[in-house]
């Protein structure tokens, strides 16, 4: 009975040591239930850690094709151009002068100059010229005056064979003329645009350089689309008075129903990624795209300003015969082959001319019939055809135009008599007006 007290006393402590300091905080254990474990038997389990719920990190990832291509997924405002090395292979001094493609615009005119480098990456005969402003336009001549820009562009040491623009991405603005404020896309705004669009072209006109006009693309805002269809109008119209080309984009980057499309095929056939996160730009893939549209103007103008040599002749090409050194020994002449457009020998067997295929008939004839159109303007030849014919017109207007019967005859597909091929008693049909007057005349004319 001592023991007990003894016994309470000792739980009492080990219970106040475990609460306090006995077991680690860190373990989260329950001293209770340890003790009563170790007294009773069977090894302590700890309890698990309590953990706040584990937020969510996994993700449905968009396949991207584009990747592959190891290039920036999204526009960030600077070109590829402008972030990579501009270190460039040494020039022969002997090769003539490339063909240079001048490119202008704003960013979607840094973007087609990407691509259109990128298509002549491996030609040397043809060089593009990266010249087109990020954040630019016709409407802010405050920020940047691209007329003036394009005339000092012209008159610097550059020697520019083709021009190529896309700008008008930044233009949705008031133009503001002094103390004036023009609204955006109104009647006014839009001729004072053109009138810009126009100093532009007269910069390149004047100095006898062929300017290419790219449109815009869709976007994906529907209201910056509409605004970027408006646009391109005042391009196209503008295009066609000058009798320049202007290259429409907007279907090739538009869906069925022409409506803005992120994927679409590269100049591969390959469903990529084309256009940028914002809606607006392209990514490279989609730059490559682009300029493919522009390939096609300047590989023609390439070719007028450096046309193909004419192939010399093969009998130029040939090395003159050298004469037989004095006592060399005869060589045999080689053997003669006669081509198949030169003359044959006499004594090679020749195949008759074969006559063309059918006998010739000419299709002014008339041909021996009873048909009515068959003897239209050949005249009877006795009473007796001209009744049969009568008599023939006769049976055709009481069958397909009076809607008459025409009796069957055994064996015939009409015969619907059972069992098959069995005559039935024919009715005869009363004969019809036409008929009948044909029958009296075919009687009279015998």
């Amino acid at each position: 009975m001592r023991s007990l007290p003894r016994f309470f006393g000792l739980f009492a402590i080990l219970l106040f040591a475990l609460l306090i300091g006995g077991a680690e905080s860190a373990h989260a254990q329950d001293p209770v239930a340890d003790f009563f474990q170790g007294l009773f038997g069977g090894r302590p389990h700890a309890r698990p850690q309590a953990h706040p719920p584990a937020r969510e990190t996994g993700r449905m990832r968009r396949l991207v094709p584009h990747r592959e291509y190891g290039a920036p997924a999204y526009w960030h405002g600077q070109s590829k151009a402008a972030k990579k090395d501009k270190t460039q292979k040494p020039e022969d001094p002997n090769a003539p002068p490339p063909f240079q493609v001048a490119v202008i615009g704003d960013s979607l005119g840094q973007m087609l100059a990407d691509g259109l480098e990128e298509a002549y990456s491996d030609r040397s005969d043809i060089r593009i010229l990266h010249k087109a402003k990020d954040s630019t336009g016709l409407v802010r001549e405050d920020y940047f005056d691209w007329p003036k820009a394009a005339r000092e562009l012209l008159a610097g040491g550059d020697k520019i064979d083709m021009a190529v623009i896309m700008i008008g991405s930044n233009d949705r603005q008031a133009i503001h003329e002094g103390s004036e404020t023009i609204e955006t896309l109104s009647p006014r705004w839009r001729e004072r645009y053109a009138q810009r669009v126009e100093s532009v072209r007269a910069a390149f006109r004047e100095k006898k350089i062929p300017l290419v006009w790219v449109g815009l693309p869709v976007t994906k805002s529907e209201h910056f689309a509409a605004d970027m269809a408006k646009f391109n109008d005042i391009y196209r119209q503008a295009a066609v008075q000058d009798s320049a080309p202007f290259i429409d984009i907007w279907e090739a980057f538009a869906d069925e129903r022409n409506q803005y499309q992120a994927f679409g095929p590269d100049i591969n056939g390959r469903i990529v990624k084309l256009r940028s996160a914002d809606g607006v730009h392209f990514t490279d893939v989609g730059a490559r795209k682009l300029a493919h549209f522009v390939e096609g103007d300047i590989k023609r103008l390439f070719d007028t300003r450096h046309p193909a040599p004419d192939s010399a002749p093969a009998e130029a090409s040939q090395p003159p015969a050298e004469e037989p050194a004095a006592g060399a020994a005869a060589v045999a002449p080689p053997v003669q082959i006669i081509a198949p457009s030169g003359p044959t020998p006499a004594t090679a067997p020749t195949l008759p001319d074969r006559p063309a295929i059918g006998p010739l008939q000419s299709l002014t004839t008339t041909v021996a019939a009873d048909g009515e159109l068959a003897r239209r303007g050949k005249s009877p030849s006795s009473a007796g055809e001209e009744a049969r014919a009568a008599a023939a017109r006769a049976l055709v207007d009481h069958i397909f135009v009076e809607g008459g019967e025409q009796p069957s005859q055994p064996g015939r597909a009409d015969d619907f008599s059972w069992p098959k091929g069995r005559a039935k008693p024919a009715e005869t049909p009363a004969p019809a007006p036409a008929a009948a007057a044909a029958a009296s005349s075919a009687a009279e004319a015998r």
